[in-house]
């Protein structure tokens, strides 16, 4: 009697079929993805590091928390095996362009994310999310989340030390013979192997193993090893410092207006590209291209939008779906006890900070390279010989790592879509949405 009560109750919560899914399948399934995307615990950090006045510590908590509330919303209510946490590239976006880029408050920052999330909640209620994403071309999506790969990439191999400023060439190599970037290129090469072996958990392996050895590696600035460790476990951090740190006096400027727009255009090419991918790669769905074919979309997307919002209030970038869930789908899970088992593992791992604090830049640097790569397959889906389409996706391609601007990136790219195609005559595969923000865009660069 218990046994089926248990089953009712796993069937009713998680959409768990006995007849069709095992329970041991479910929960190793879970495990996986979480190994797979756990480094996100090491990387949030490590990039908010870039902002002094952000807790290393709460930033953290926020990051675990905010994979757990996620997650747990994809479990429970869209009943699916994928996983949530702050996005790469998001975060970056979040640190490196609004923050440091744009001269902005992380508080400011803050409060466009909880602006982008809202507005994603609103779109996927009203159905418009749809018109929105068709309005918007694949092409540019496709430029963006690779041009968002190489700003990644460069960023490890700037935080690190593999690449240095230079003021004849603006860039250049730095001394991998020494120090972090010593260390970083080291672990670049173990955490490739243990991709390329396929091992589970692959690039979190090559960040610890990376982080041990940075422990015999001395930085030659302090003469301290690279790797400095203040303990193993802890009760939890306090979000205190950073929870619900709005700044609504700056709602209405017009940079608010620009980084939402982005936000929500990153947003939904992410978590729509990650849903697509594992639905297709994994035979979730059998459909080809029609994403709102894919069963519970709406539902997903209503659980990324959730997320986001939860995110921005525990203070943190923006939450998607990631793309590493389809580790855990490929181990045979399929409904949302998975995902269920994924949000178990980052509540376990709320009690190891001192160990995800201690993972230094030089160690986190490989796994932000091999983000990249896996970021690039994108390119090959670009049809390059029409350059009414090439043209503006290389540009948001090349502008994106270059102006160290992912906002400026797809603004480039958006003009030049629309000046192209004006140019070349195609004025019908202009959609209105696009005319819209062109003219936007444009009076930023002209007027602001």
């Amino acid at each position: 009697m218990i046994h089926k009560c248990m089953k009712h109750v796993l069937e009713n919560l998680f959409g768990f079929n006995p007849q069709k899914h095992s329970i041991h399948t479910e929960i190793m399934a879970g495990i996986t993805s979480f190994l797979t995307m756990a480094y996100i615990l090491a990387v949030n950090p490590n990039i908010f590091s870039a902002l002094p006045d952000m807790p290393g510590g709460s930033v953290f908590t926020a990051t675990a928390l905010a994979a757990i509330i996620g997650t747990l919303v994809m479990a429970l209510y869209a009943k699916k095996p994928f996983a949530l946490a702050p996005g790469m590239g998001l975060n970056a976006f979040f640190v490196y362009t609004i923050c440091l880029g744009m001269g902005y408050s992380w508080q400011f920052a803050l409060t466009a994310v909880l602006i982008e999330g809202l507005f994603f909640i609103i779109l996927t209620a009203t159905k418009m999310r749809s018109f929105m994403f068709q309005s918007i071309p694949g092409t540019l999506g496709k430029a963006i989340g690779a041009g968002i790969g190489l700003f990644i990439a460069f960023l490890g191999m700037e935080n690190s030390g593999i690449i240095v400023n230079n003021e004849t060439t603006l860039v250049c190599l730095g001394n991998v013979t020494q120090g972090t970037a010593l260390l970083a290129m080291a672990g670049l090469f173990i955490t490739a192997g243990m991709v390329m072996a396929k091992v589970r958990g692959g690039m979190l392996w090559g960040i610890l193993i990376t982080t041990l050895l940075g422990l015999f590696i001395k930085d030659p600035a302090t003469g301290q090893a690279i790797t400095q460790v203040n303990g193993i476990v802890s009760a939890p951090v306090s979000v205190a410092p950073i929870f619900c740190k709005f700044q609504w006096n700056q709602i209405f400027c017009p940079d608010m207006i620009v980084v939402v727009v982005t936000l929500l255009f990153m947003d939904m090419f992410d978590t729509m590209g990650t849903l697509i991918g594992v639905n297709q790669t994994t035979k979730i769905s059998t459909q080809d291209n029609m994403y709102d074919d894919i069963p519970n979309l709406d539902k997903m997307f209503m659980a990324d939008s959730i997320a986001t919002v939860a995110g921005a209030c525990l203070g943190t970038s923006t939450t998607t779906t990631y793309v590493e869930s389809a580790s855990g789908v490929m181990e045979g899970g399929r409904t949302g006890l998975t995902a269920f088992f994924t949000a178990v593992c980052f509540a376990l791992a709320l009690f190891f900070c001192p160990v995800f604090l201690a993972i230094p830049s030089a160690a986190t640097a490989p796994a932000l390279i091999i983000v990249g790569v896996m970021m690039m397959p994108a390119v090959a889906r670009i049809h390059w010989d029409d350059y009414c389409k090439a043209i503006p996706a290389f540009l948001t391609l090349i502008t994106i790592p270059l102006a160290y601007s992912i906002s400026d990136g797809i603004l480039i790219g958006v003009i030049s879509y629309v000046l192209c195609h004006a140019v070349a005559g195609k004025f019908k595969e202009i959609s209105v949405t696009m005319w819209v923000l062109a003219i936007l865009f444009i009076c930023k660069y002209l007027f602001l």
